[in-house]
């Protein structure tokens, strides 16, 4: 029994061992490719006029699409934000979806609504519409709102598809605040691609601590609350040292459902957001992009490397539990809803690497995890541990995740800057220093969780509670 049990340990360590390496190879792949993407992108963009494209009556227009559900603590800072961007042909659609608290009362007294007669093509499935309101102040012309029955975030933003008559569609969540050149330079692929672009995503910031005055970011600072410290650290990794390099091998399976632009045609003609997963965002990509693959078209998804869009994260760990939960229940539905991709050559990079790579990085990595974490208890009470190989295989993986963190503040604060002041990035380097220990295994246990609650067919959304940005200047 024993010896079976210790070959048994020598292969299974062998398994660790390849899988370990195989995830760290990639991470530090997709690391440099990113780097050289991002380089590229700098240079090609450091003179870029976005004047022309504001001034140009051939710029296409732009429906932003804004789902609100309990919002009322950000919805009138928020609105004012998308109110300032800079595009010339904009219209912004805020779809209350039924919200319990004041947010339309708060968005009819600030921004003098009423309800008007507006017709509009019912392509894509919702629920019923209680009333569309435009302001009587010309200044918000551009305004639309829509009150709803709460149907969920794929249901609001289908509305707002509906409704909105822009060529493209920009989807972010409300509590979002935009750069104000953000659309500008997020059409810039649709209008320089040779081929048809059908979705564009931007670089999704850190908003908590950070100064935020009528709708305008006033000032960037690494938030006080260590959890949100924590998820910049992850944001920055995930955006800059990930998505940049898939967008760049042509592998790209995720938008950011906080902010990403896409072709209204290709979005409605695939059906739309889908009601029946909680990764609706990553789910409508891959959709898209399967959409055009089997139909023999030649098309295009791009990912912008600028600090567009600033979001307040979770501060508790309540809130991000389930954030994170909900995030490995909607990894795992559009996994399986496209599992027809798995290893098929037929979808090039998609069926060969991105797909295969979500799949045993991405959804099976905490799976492993666990796995290894019980594994090595039991060898522990049974006294079997190869103690030189457990520790040496820890602390190499504590090295790499180290350098890929700090490799990861090197990167924004050589190409965007964003936090200027020594002991913002000294928080920084504490952070990476402490999130091994600190914050990983609490994703490990919220991943595996998502996984349990798959299983029991768990569908509800979780109640994202807000706090509100910070409106007045630190001291």
């Amino acid at each position: 029994m024993k010896q079976a049990l210790e070959t048994f340990t020598y292969y299974f360590d062998i398994v660790l061992l390849v899988y370990t390496i195989s995830i760290c190879s990639s991470y530090l792949l997709l690391a440099i490719v990113s780097a050289q993407a991002l380089i590229r992108y700098k240079r090609e963009n450091s003179y870029t006029d976005y004047r022309e494209v504001l001034s140009s009556p051939l710029t296409p227009g732009i429906s932003l699409i804004a789902p609100a559900y309990n919002e009322s603590l950000t919805i009138v800072e928020n609105v004012k934000s998308l109110l300032s961007l800079q595009y010339p042909q904009l219209e912004i659609v805020v779809v209350n979806d039924g919200s319990k608290d004041d947010t339309l009362a708060k968005l009819i007294e600030n921004y003098q609504l009423e309800e008007v007669p507006y017709a509009y093509p019912k392509t894509l499935s919702h629920k019923p519409i209680h009333g569309i309101y435009k302001s009587t102040q010309a200044i918000y012309d551009k305004l639309i709102v829509i009150d709803k029955v709460n149907g969920g975030k794929a249901d609001a933003l289908n509305t707002g598809l509906n409704v909105s008559s822009g060529k493209y569609a920009a989807c972010i969540d409300v509590d979002c605040v935009l750069s104000q050149d953000a659309l500008l330079k997020m059409i810039k692929p649709f209008l320089q691609s040779e081929e048809r672009t059908i979705a564009v995503g931007g670089v999704i910031r850190i908003a908590n601590s950070c100064v935020i005055e009528d709708g305008f970011l006033k000032s960037v600072q690494v938030p006080d609350n260590m959890l949100a410290r924590f998820q910049v650290m992850e944001y920055t990794r995930a955006f800059l040292m990930g998505r940049m390099g898939w967008s760049k091998a042509d592998g790209l399976l995720l938008i950011s459902g906080a902010f990403g632009l896409f072709d209204k045609e290709i979005a409605v003609a695939c059906g739309g957001y889908n009601h029946e997963t909680v990764g609706e965002d990553m789910e409508l990509i891959v959709r898209m992009r399967r959409y055009m693959i089997e139909r023999g078209e030649r098309y295009v998804v791009s990912f912008i490397p600028d600090p567009l869009c600033w979001t307040e994260a979770p501060s508790t760990n309540q809130v991000l539990g389930r954030q994170r939960n909900r995030w490995m229940r909607g990894t795992i539905e559009t996994l399986l809803m496209h599992k027809r991709m798995f290893f098929n050559p037929k979808y090039r990079v998609l069926g060969l690497l991105s797909y295969p790579y979500w799949f045993f990085f991405e959804w099976m990595a905490p799976l492993v995890e666990i796995f290894g974490i019980v594994y090595f208890v039991l060898l522990a009470l049974l006294d079997l541990p190869n103690w030189p190989y457990f520790f040496a295989l820890m602390g190499s993986v504590y090295a790499f995740a180290l350098m890929m963190s700090m490799a990861a503040i090197l990167f924004d604060e050589m190409s965007y800057f964003q936090y200027t002041r020594w002991r913002d990035v000294r928080k920084l380097l504490i952070a990476a220093l402490l999130e091994p220990f600190l914050h990983h295994p609490k994703v490990v246990w919220w991943s595996i969780r998502g996984n349990l609650d798959f299983v029991q067919g768990k569908k509800s959304w979780g109640e994202m509670t807000r706090t509100g940005f910070n409106t007045k200047p630190a001291k």
